[in-house]
């Protein structure tokens, strides 16, 4: 009896010895999260387009004229067409940085063609980088050279704002919107190009409207004299969102 007594004792204590053991590896391994943690932690995304995964198009008119060559995303529009190629986020954001990696050729001199890296929530919440050969007159004002583009960056609405200024040709560029908070929970959004802000504006709604992240090339009619006379392209390397 007393020995049978003494090994369901040793058991028993044995039991709770391995218990303890196991809860304190459990508290003490940094490998081990939660998916709650893990979502905590996860405040950016990186798109290198070494494949089309998260996103999907969203072309208006006209053929979905993009490829993925060398990593890289390749836009294009066709001459004497109105075509508006884009692709879009298959998610929604809000505040955030928000960075294209664009390359900005030449362009058609006097084409109504336009490379756009953009938010779009709807046609009243929307807000752009679009780099085109512009028209005489924006041309004229801004005092472009003929080896310089102009880059408009715009609030399409809640309120309309427009600020535009030149960048080189065939070059790459860092385009970057930052969308903030001011203590009214109204987003303040600033275009910085290269690290370098540009412009700013605060905008009549916060961040219960979220927004697509969007790439295209566009033959609209604000960006030039003509109907394009040739095909115009852009390329996009990479897009990153990094989360405030």
């Amino acid at each position: 009896m007393t020995k049978n007594y003494l090994k369901a004792s040793c058991f028993a204590l044995s039991l709770l010895l391995s218990s303890c053991s196991g809860q304190a590896l459990i508290k003490k391994n940094p490998s081990v999260t939660s998916k709650k943690d893990s979502l905590k932690t996860s405040k950016s995304k990186t798109w290198d387009f070494n494949d089309l995964n998260g996103w999907k198009d969203a072309t208006q008119a006209g053929e979905p004229n993009y490829s993925i060559k060398d990593g890289k995303l390749h836009i294009f529009t066709n001459p004497d067409s109105w075509e508006r190629v884009k692709i879009k986020s298959t998610a929604s954001f809000s505040t955030g940085s928000y960075t294209w990696r664009v390359y900005a050729p030449a362009m058609g001199e006097g084409d109504m063609s336009c490379i756009a890296a953009f938010l779009y929530h709807n046609d009243h919440h929307e807000l752009d980088f679009e780099i085109a050969y512009g028209n005489q007159a924006d041309r004229k004002k801004l005092n472009v050279t003929s080896d310089e583009l102009i880059v408009y960056m715009t609030s399409q609405g809640n309120p309309e704002y427009s600020f535009q200024s030149k960048l080189k040709r065939e070059n790459w560029y860092n385009l970057t919107l930052e969308l903030t908070l001011n203590d009214k929970k109204k987003y303040v959004a600033t275009w910085k190009i290269d690290n370098t802000t540009f412009t700013s504006a605060v905008l009549n709604y916060g961040p219960r409207t979220k927004f697509k992240i969007l790439c295209s090339v566009e033959n609209l009619s604000f960006a030039g004299d003509h109907i394009p006379y040739q095909q115009n392209y852009a390329w996009f390397d990479w897009v990153t969102f990094n989360q405030n």
